[in-house]
């Protein structure tokens, strides 16, 4: 019973991070989910794959873990490289046409 911490991505549905800032921590599936014939449901004899637990710092879901004897898994987060840019940049002098080389 592995569990995973991590920071998830930001939604790509809204430009704004306030579901990124927390961690979590989740149990990955002890055996592999079997689709039900008739309706095409998928279902699983492992409960432990729905639970999730968030934290608001990495070391309180290692700490967590840790006092639960739970053998878990951190996953740095990778920081996007942010490019600031102006609209002025538009119009400047010194700016570089996208066809020349």
């Amino acid at each position: 019973m592995l569990a995973k911490i991590y920071r998830p991505a930001k939604t790509a549905m809204q430009s704004g991070k306030a579901g990124a800032r927390q961690w979590v921590l989740e149990f990955e599936l002890a055996s592999a989910l079997k689709t039900e014939s008739l309706m095409g449901w998928t279902s699983g004899a492992d409960t432990n794959g729905q639970v999730r637990l968030k934290f608001d710092t990495k070391e309180q879901a290692i700490a967590f873990a840790r006092e639960n004897n739970i053998p878990h898994q951190v996953s740095e987060p990778a920081e996007a490289k942010r490019i600031p840019k102006a609209y002025g940049d538009n119009f400047s002098f010194r700016r570089r046409e996208p066809w020349s080389h």
